[in-house]
């Protein structure tokens, strides 16, 4: 494969380009930040002038929200990019926000095919009659970064070419040194979320889609994945194979899988497929490339994953990749124990070493200011303005801390929120708690030696606590046994209810 030879060296131009892209005070491209302040302005002065004042927050969310999108829309590929991967961040930002945001991820109009077929002819070498059998010049998907077409070797495999948008990198750059200079004036101006500011939105952003326009960088990724899950003898996932020749920065070349799509739960019952096995399997798998190995997914959705007919579930898309340096995988695997046996303070000390705390944080001081060493709350009994009031404190502790959301930890916890919503439409009736302890069962009968050798503490010799995890959700540790996802939906939808209502009686 001598398209992994350019990987380093394309992974290290990146890294030199990230610090210039992102800095601030440089002066952006001025015709492009005119047209940049131009719709996002006039997105924010018709909510100003209409939502806004309504005084009902719900119409003043949806009414931003819907206004982004379209200017969104209008601003092309790099702003649609971002668009998507907020879309998939169910519960780290707003409800209005991702459900609109979602609109983004069909509405991608495809490169004509001269311009497709020129780029693959010239990254590639050849004409494409010489390269492939057959090439579908309809697109099987496109997205706001590439497109995807079908097409067959001459030794008769079936395979899908990823082909780059011609202009898009040149785009990308532009359009991040703007969102990077736009940025700070943003703060406290968009309610989106505190500590998904948005500079640190602009950080997280540009580092993940620049590592995108590289072709052989995913390419490595889809290889590095799978030799986890192999080294794992996890095979309940399937990764496509990249082409041994046929990848280039623009061009992807790579074996075609089908199976069901990620929702299509009926189609899944029919072929006698257990989805309850599927999640499982899913929230086993991702978390042991992070626990044991520091490397995931970056972005799983309904588009990225399938279910093959003999149940393995297929992943595709690797341009964002999660990766942990060998100190924060440490300090992940430390987090995922400490929760296990609701450990607060070593819960706060491993995320201050994933760096979402600074270095001298004073975690004693942590534990009191958020309410740590006191008995949770239930969101539930809470009216509108307590559960309102109760995340301002929060927020403003933290960003009173310096706290932040790393790159890796933003990802992890956004595919957490894929995965919650796949259980909703795969296993409502999952007993959570059950679930939680089988899985954990799992790892300390698996990896309990490596995981005792990594951190020092032996999950074999502690007891699993999960009065954490039910506080988290809000339950009475003392008084829940068990709770299925379908219960935990019919509390998060009286806590909906309750601000909808709110919102009404403001109105």
């Amino acid at each position: 494969m001598p398209w992994r030879r350019a990987v380093p060296t394309a992974r290290a131009v990146v890294r030199r380009e990230l610090p210039r892209l992102i800095s601030p005070r440089q002066v952006p491209p001025l015709r492009r930040l005119a047209v940049v302040v131009l719709h996002l302005g006039r997105a924010l002065i018709g909510w100003r002038l209409v939502e806004k004042r309504s005084g009902d927050r719900s119409r003043s969310r949806a009414g931003l929200s819907r206004r982004m999108r379209i200017a969104i829309e209008e601003l092309g590929p790099t702003f649609i990019k971002l668009a998507q991967i907020i879309s998939s961040g169910e519960g780290l930002f707003p409800n209005e926000l991702v459900d609109e945001f979602k609109k983004c991820r069909d509405r991608v109009p495809p490169e004509p095919y001269d311009d497709v077929r020129r780029v693959v002819e010239e990254d590639l070498g050849a004409p494409l009659d010489v390269l492939f059998a057959r090439f579908d010049p309809e697109p099987l998907a496109a997205a706001s970064i590439a497109q995807v077409h079908t097409a067959r070797l001459h030794t008769g495999e079936e395979v899908v070419v990823k082909v780059q948008r011609p202009t898009v990198a040149h785009l990308v750059h532009r359009d991040i040194e703007v969102m990077a200079w736009l940025a700070p004036f943003l703060v406290g101006r968009i309610p989106v979320t505190a500590l998904a500011n948005p500079p640190a939105l602009v950080e997280v952003f540009a580092e993940t889609i620049t590592e995108e326009l590289d072709f052989r960088v995913e390419a490595e990724n889809m290889l590095d994945v799978a030799r986890t899950f192999a080294a794992l003898d996890q095979r309940g996932y399937v990764i496509p194979r990249p082409h041994p020749t046929m990848v280039t920065r623009r061009v992807l070349v790579m074996e075609r899988l089908e199976g069901f799509a990620f929702d299509d739960v009926a189609g899944m019952h029919a072929a006698g497929l257990q989805t309850e096995a599927i999640i499982r399997t899913g929230m086993i798998g991702f978390m042991e490339g992070a626990m044991l190995h520091g490397i995931f997914h970056g972005d799983l959705h309904g588009g990225n994953l399938f279910v093959m007919r003999d149940g393995r579930t297929a992943l595709l898309d690797f341009g964002i990749t999660g990766r942990l340096s060998e100190p924060r995988r440490l300090a992940f695997l430390r987090l995922l124990l400490t929760a296990s046996v609701n450990d607060i303070k070593g819960q706060l000390a491993a995320l201050r070493d994933l760096g979402a705390l600074p270095p001298d944080t004073d975690l004693d001081a942590v534990v009191v200011d958020l309410g740590l060493d006191r008995p949770p709350l239930d969101p539930t009994a809470l009216t509108p303005d307590e559960l309102i009031s109760e995340i301002q404190d929060v927020v403003k502790a933290l960003l009173g801390y310096g706290a932040r959301m790393p790159k890796e930890l933003m990802l992890f916890v956004k595919n957490m929120v894929f995965l919650d919503g796949a259980i909703a439409r795969l296993a409502p009736d999952l007993d959570l708690f059950a679930e939680i302890t089988q899985i954990a069962m799992y790892f300390t009968t698996r990896h309990g030696e490596t995981i005792a050798k990594d951190i020092g503490v032996d999950p074999r010799s502690v007891e699993l606590d999960l009065s954490g995890v039910k506080a988290s959700f809000g339950v009475d540790p003392s008084v829940a046994e068990s709770l299925t996802y379908r219960d935990l939906q019919a509390r998060r939808e009286l806590i909906r209810e309750r601000f909808r209502k709110r919102g009404a009686d403001l109105k």
